[in-house]
């Protein structure tokens, strides 16, 4: 069981000596050579080209989130973080038969404007927001860490996020950003229920495609799960994002930086040969 959060703070970005940042993105291979690998993540999933495949359909994908108490709420520098205490699984759709996936934490990824921020792109268009639920096969590993770079290791259920109306289920996130504008703040949260991210009951609609974490190390081997339909935030929400640093308090910036966090997508990476998969026609 990987609930104790220091048991995959190895690979947490930031911690180690190589820090990095999204500005020069394209020098992660410098210091993570899987950054350079043929299935990078993230990628522009053209809708036209995505290969209908109802054996998809066969076993329902199938999450069973309960309500965390006591989540961790983390700004790391790079992202906001939920560190989720209870167990938390997934399994069917194209995971393999028999084998739980289990919700280690969520992130965001956003733009400072509202025509950027995600990560993936759909023919080109971008979200303001995307965030992602990362798994781990608990069947076949121990922790995260475990599973990193494994066949069937990791598995990433990402969401768009489009501006509308309040988002309910985050408010217990959005509500406490203040309290981690800078880097390295966290808050423990009394309550927080994963099932809110989901976009509908019957989970049909979604494309998959294998891939790699989307920073460092930029582990391959990834499966992603990717929702047409996306969540719904409001302005107000997503501004709490955008006051967030990307530093520790006082610290000296360099010149031209801002020190907000933001803008925190890694570019689209080339397909190469792989097929994106839809569940739906």
């Amino acid at each position: 069981m990987a609930d104790n959060v220091n048991e995959e703070s190895d690979y947490v970005p930031g911690k180690d000596e190589l820090d990095w940042g999204y500005e020069e993105g394209v020098e992660w291979g410098l210091h993570f050579p899987a950054a350079n690998g043929e299935y990078q993540s993230p990628i522009n999933l053209n809708s036209r080209e995505a290969q209908y495949d109802p054996s998809l359909l066969d076993a329902g994908l199938s999450p069973n989130y309960v309500v965390c108490r006591e989540c961790e709420v983390i700004n790391d520098g790079h992202t906001v973080r939920i560190l989720l205490k209870s167990k938390s699984v997934v399994t069917g759709g194209p995971l393999p038969s028999d084998h739980e996936y289990e919700l280690h934490e969520v992130r965001f990824h956003w733009g400072k404007e509202n025509q950027r921020g995600s990560e993936h792109t759909v023919n080109f268009k971008a979200f303001p927001m995307e965030l992602h639920l990362i798994h781990w096969n608990s069947t076949l590993f121990n922790s995260l860490e475990d599973a990193l770079g494994k066949k069937n290791g990791v598995l990433i259920i990402a969401l768009f996020v489009q501006i509308g109306k309040e988002h309910l289920g985050l408010k217990a996130i959005t509500e406490v950003l203040q309290d981690l504008q800078y880097k390295g703040k966290n808050k423990i949260i009394p309550c927080f229920n994963p099932n809110t991210l989901l976009p509908d009951p019957l989970l049909r609609d979604y494309w998959v495609y294998e891939g790699s974490l989307t920073t460092p190390p930029c582990s391959e081997k990834v499966t992603w799960i990717l929702f047409r339909y996306p969540l719904t935030i409001s302005q107000l929400q997503i501004e709490e994002f955008r006051r967030l640093r990307s530093h520790i308090k006082g610290a000296e910036l360099l010149e031209g930086n801002d020190g907000m966090l933001g803008d925190n997508f890694r570019p689209t990476q080339p397909l190469s040969d792989r097929i994106i998969r839809a569940a739906f026609q």
